[in-house]
This record gives structure tokens, C-alpha cells and sequence, in this order.
């Protein structure tokens, strides 16, 4: 046998062979001696296993002459943009349950196919605790989810990210709508989101059950008694044509109810305000409801007889959200326009019977000081203190030996009421200019307040802070243990930022990371960090764009500290914008970038945003818009 000298002399065969059987995956490839060596599959996908409402990754490794090229497919089709090495799928819902993903790596020399992996779908909802049961997610009113785990600053972009349908509706959204997860209906828990309009109907939607326009859902109930319309606009343009519910909700789960305040009128020409409690399942009345709502508080006020003032149920609407402490409802009260003659109403209800508990009226002898706040809500602390700014009104420069208005006028006044022994003005502030103010219709009263968390200050001193704003354009911080009162030379306030705010402000700022956001008429939506119990004196940061009348109430979405996101709407334009939380200045999106109109939806007035679960929820004039991740 003839011995080949070194170096061997190498005769190169191609060689074509099958992956068939071979670890569950299979392809062809051609193999060059000196040429790219084909893929070969190390890691194939496995089986994944969610909660309904997660997304689930898929991803493989694989060897091979690079470069190396993936093609995603579900269920044998292909996945439009999934060529990477891992693919995640969008937001799952009880749908995907069985579903199977594979696939193609490829390169020059051939291609190879991976198995089929299972993706198994459990019920419930990533984020399961997490629910939306009152106006901006709390009752301090911070505006902050921090249990978000599906949207990230990465894949909140008009690429991944966008609109994915509407839920229809008979009447305008101006209440802001809540969420709840895991609630029985039938024999199925769903994911349900609850929605009130000004036709005075509340629905519940399946929350994951979103595709193109539908007008389906699981449940839907009509506030009005039999014979009974919605109010007609009462002469204000300010909710118009018809209203029916206005305020945002409030839902206690424990006693398996959503608490509406909804407006009516029958055929005779007379009106109602009434409480409903509905049933979170089937949309009942529950706890021999409705209650009609009417009041008498001692004055000599607007629609005062016989020494005490009488709510005229056509006069007012329930504007703020309502709130909820433990076993009571409390509701506040705006009037339509400046249509006198109004005051100042303040309710309170016990949540098992709907039975009146507690009344309080804070101009009973004068007149206005409506609570409007731009459909916000009042806040509370943990001591079951209730916080919020009022409107014009009359107010007693004249003071008792404690300080507050000696005929019981507070309008204007950003007020603490106490809820121990019944409703009582426990403290208040208002500006030194107060009556000025009022008379110039620059209420203080147009923006709604939210309580900041326990902050330190450079002394060491815990603080319990409040901020709020209003058309005069100063941002007012209040030490809720020592709100001020009245001064008729200065402010004595914690706080006081001017020439910050570009406009009035008509919107509630949102609380998150030690940072305030803030959307005032006209301007940008601004950052102002907070140290040492202190707002900036200037903000930190701001978007590009500037929103129109009426402003901005921003959201934000987050998962802990991480993925800070800011949501705001610009209500006159109807765009949805996205921002870094910790920097406005960079967008991560907005509905108006997606090509052929894709993600538009229809303006509204005060439109709020809920971040929940993966979704965006924006109210309309004849629906619900939600937004996620796209398939």
C-alpha cells in the first residue's frame, strides 16, 4: 500500500444528509470541506407555560458558518418579523393555550428545522393582584401602576406597539374605567373591565377578548328607571348632549360591587341623582338599590328654606370620582357651568345599605364652590382624612379664634376633612388673594390634588404632603398636617412654585420615583423631582410636545422602580403619548406614528389613561380604545 506524504493530501466529498429523528428536529445541508458549515440546532425550543396574560419566549441555539437566519412560525405559519434567535409572543390569553412554535435556522450552506414547542396557558393574569378599583389607581391619587410586567421602554414603540381595538359603547366615556382580574362570571373567571357612559349604562368587557371593533360583552346595565332619559345638558356645553354617569366608579370586591352616582329625569320633568351598587358578575342591583340622593344642611345659602340649604338634584352632577374608606361612599359635587344657584355638597353613604350617613355643605351660607377638578377624584390617608380643591366661591375673610371662615364659607379652599364622628373641615388652605381670585374666575378648583408618600425632609421631620394646582398656574404644596389657612398678606404654605407652569392647569398630576408630572394648558408635560421634601423649582425634564386645553393627566406604568413609563393624552387631538419616566424628552410613542391612521382614536374631554395587565385603555365618545402589544 502506497504511504500519502505529510502533509495528507485531502480529497473533499459533499455530503448530504437528513436531521430526520435526530433530536426531534430535522433539515438538509450541505457540508464543503472548505466551505461554511451548515446550522446545526444545540438547544431546541421548549415547552413554555404562562398565566393568561403574560407573554411566553421561545429560543434556540444553534452552531453554523455565520451568518445564521431565523424564521419564527405558530402553528406551521410564519411569524411576521420574528427572525431572531428568541421570539416572544404578544400578550397570551386562554385562545393560545396549545399552540406550537418552531424554527428555520438557516445560512448559505443549508437549513435545519427545530421541533415544535407547546405553549400551555394557565388561567388567571400575569399581574393577578392588580386591579383598577378606583380613579387614578389609589385613593392618595398617584397615577402610578407599579405591577406592570408587559410593557417595557423596549417594546413600547410603534413597531411592536399600537392599538388593537375598541370596545363600543352607547354614550360618552367621561369616566375614567376600572379593571378588575379574575372575576367569576358563569362558570369562567375572567379578566373584566368596567365601563360607565353618560347614556347612563355600565358594561363589563371581557379585558383579554379584544380584536377590531366589538361591540360584545358580558354584561350590561341601565341606571335609569323605568319610563326615565338621561338628563339633558342643563343648559352647559361642558357635558353635552345627555347625562347619565359622569363620575368615575369606585369597586369594593370584597362586597362584590362597582358604586355609580348616575343623573336621570322622567317624563314630568323632574330629576334624580341616585347611588347604585351593581353586582361585579351579572350587573344587579344589590343592597335594595338605588338610592335617591337628597340632602338638606343648615344655612341661609343658594336654595336655602327655612334656614337650611336643599340639594336640587338638577342643579348639580357628580363631576369627581367617587371614594371609598372602608365601609362608606363619598361623593362631591360640582354644579352645571356657574349656574347658580349651587353650593358646595359633600356625602357619604354606608356601603352595605346605600343609606345617607353624612352630610356636609362648605358654603351653607353663601354661594358656588362647586367641586369639580377637572373629573378627578378626592383623595385620602390612612387616617381617613378626605382632600380636595374647591372652585369659586364665597369665602369669610373674616375668621374664628381657629382660623377658619366665621360664617362657614370656604370656597376656593384646598380643604382636609375629618371622617371620625361624620364629615367635618378639619383644616384648609387658600390663597391670599382668594376673593380675587374667585371673582376672576381663577379657581384654584380647576385641577384635582394628589398626596405624596411619606417624605423626609433636611431636618429629619416626616412630611405628609398634598400638591395641587389651578388656573392661576402655581403649583401649591401643602403640609397636610398644617395646611395654612388664610392669610390676607401672604401664603403660608409649605411650598409655593411660580412662572413654572406654561397654562392653567384642568388635570391631577401623577406621583412616581420621587417625581411629580405635571400637564398644564398649553404647555409641555413636565418633570419635578422632589428631594429633601421639596419639588424642584424647575423641571428636570419635559416632553417636546405641548397640550392643548385641557392639559394632561398623566399615568404611569412601571414594573417596581424599572421600565417607568409616562402615559398622556392629548385630549383635543386624541394622540396617546408614551415618555421615559425618567426623561420627558425622550417619546417612546405616540398614536399619530403608525402609518394608514392605524391607532387613531376619537378625542374626549379629561381623558385619563389606565395602564393595566399589557393594555392602554383611553375613554371616547363611543367607546373604549385599547392599546398593546401587537400580534
Amino acid at each position: 500500500m502506497r504511504r500519502i506524504p505529510f502533509p495528507w493530501l485531502i480529497t473533499v466529498m459533499l455530503v448530504v444528509f437528513s436531521f430526520a429523528g435526530c433530536g426531534g428536529y430535522s433539515g438538509t445541508a450541505t457540508v464543503n470541506g472548505n466551505g461554511p458549515v451548515a446550522p446545526y440546532i444545540t438547544t431546541p425550543p421548549a415547552n413554555q407555560t404562562v398565566t393568561a396574560g403574560q407573554t411566553a419566549t421561545f429560543s434556540v441555539a444553534a452552531t453554523g458558518t455565520p451568518p445564521l437566519t431565523y424564521r419564527w412560525q405558530k402553528n406551521g405559519a410564519d411569524i411576521t418579523g420574528a427572525t431572531s434567535s428568541s421570539y416572544s409572543t404578544p400578550v397570551t390569553t386562554a385562545a393560545d393555550d396549545g399552540e406550537m412554535f418552531r424554527v428555520m435556522v438557516s445560512n448559505a450552506a443549508g437549513n435545519v428545522t427545530s421541533n415544535s414547542a407547546m405553549l400551555t396557558v394557565n388561567a388567571g393574569t400575569a399581574n393577578s393582584s392588580v386591579d383598577v378599583i378606583t380613579y387614578h389607581y389609589d385613593n392618595g391619587r398617584s397615577g402610578q401602576n407599579l405591577n406592570e410586567t408587559t410593557l417595557t421602554l423596549a417594546n413600547v414603540n410603534s413597531t411592536q406597539f399600537g392599538k388593537k381595538g375598541e370596545f363600543t359603547v352607547d354614550g360618552k366615556v367621561d369616566a375614567q374605567p376600572l379593571y378588575l382580574s379574575q372575576v367569576t362570571i358563569g362558570a369562567q373567571k375572567k379578566n373584566v373591565l368596567y365601563v360607565a357612559t353618560e347614556h347612563g349604562s355600565v358594561y363589563a368587557f371581557d379585558a383579554d377578548s379584544i380584536s377590531g371593533t366589538t361591540s360584545t360583552f358580558l354584561w350590561k346595565t341601565t341606571t335609569l328607571g323605568s319610563g326615565e332619559t338621561t338628563s339633558d345638558n342643563r343648559g352647559c356645553g361642558q357635558v353635552s348632549p345627555e347625562i347619565g354617569i359622569t363620575a368615575t366608579p369606585v369597586i369594593d370586591r370584597a362586597r362584590n360591587a362597582i358604586y355609580v352616582v348616575a343623573m336621570s329625569k322622567d317624563v314630568s320633568g323632574s330629576y334624580f341623582q341616585r347611588l347604585h351598587a351593581l353586582d361585579l358578575s351579572t350587573g344587579a342591583e344589590l343592597f335594595s338599590g338605588p338610592q335617591t340622593i337628597t340632602a338638606t344642611y343648615p344655612g341661609t345659602g343658594d336654595n336655602s328654606s327655612g334656614g337650611n340649604v336643599v340639594f336640587d338634584p338638577k342643579q348639580y352632577k357628580e363631576r369627581p370620582g367617587l371614594l371609598q374608606i372602608n365601609g362608606t361612599i363619598y361623593t362631591t359635587w360640582s354644579s352645571h357651568c356657574d349656574i347658580r344657584p349651587y353650593t358646595s355638597w359633600v356625602m357619604a353613604f354606608n356601603a352595605d345599605t346605600l343609606a345617607p350617613t353624612s352630610v356636609l355643605n362648605l358654603v351653607p351660607n353663601g354661594s358656588e364652590g362647586g367641586i369639580w377638578m377637572a373629573g378627578t377624584a378626592p383623595a385620602a390617608d390612612a387616617a381617613g382624612n378626605v382632600f380636595f380643591i374647591m372652585g369659586n366661591g364665597d369665602f369669610d375673610t373674616t375668621l374664628n379664634a381657629s382660623g377658619f371662615p366665621a360664617n362657614g364659607n370656604c370656597g376656593n379652599c384646598f380643604v382636609k376633612l375629618s371622617t371620625s364622628g361624620g364629615l367635618k373641615l378639619a383644616d384648609y388652605f387658600t390663597p391670599h388673594n382668594t376673593v380675587a381670585e374667585s371673582n376672576a374666575d381663577l379657581d384654584f378648583g380647576s385641577g384635582g390634588g394628589i398626596l405624596l408618600m411619606d417624605l423626609t425632609d433636611s431636618g429629619g421631620t416626616t412630611r405628609h404632603l398634598s400638591v395641587g394646582a389651578g388656573k392661576d398656574a402655581l403649583i401649591y404644596v401643602v403640609d397636610r398636617d398644617a395646611m395654612g389657612k388664610f392669610n390676607a398678606s401672604t401664603d403660608q404654605i409649605y411650598q409655593e412654585i411660580s412662572g413654572q407652569l406654561g397654562g392653567s392647569v384642568f388635570s391631577m398630576p401623577a406621583f412616581f420615583n420621587g417625581t411629580v408630572y405635571y400637564g398644564a394648558v398649553g404647555d409641555a408635560l413636565k418633570a419635578f423631582p422632589v428631594a429633601s421634601a421639596k419639588l424642584a423649582s424647575a423641571p428636570l425634564s419635559q416632553s417636546t410636545h405641548q397640550f392643548g386645553y385641557p392639559g394632561t393627566t398623566p399615568s404611569v406604568s412601571a414594573n417596581g422602580s424599572a421600565n417607568g413609563i409616562v402615559w398622556a393624552i392629548e385630549n383635543s387631538g386624541a394622540i396617546l403619548f408614551a415618555y421615559d419616566a425618567a426623561d420627558l424628552t425622550k417619546e417612546l410613542y405616540d398614536s399619530n406614528q403608525a402609518a394608514g391612521n392605524r391607532d387613531h382614536f376619537s378625542g374626549n374631554k379629561f381623558i385619563t389613561p389606565v395602564v393595566v395587565n399589557g393594555k392602554v385603555y383611553v375613554g371616547t365618545p363611543t367607546s373604549v380604545a385599547v392599546f398593546g402589544l401587537l400580534p
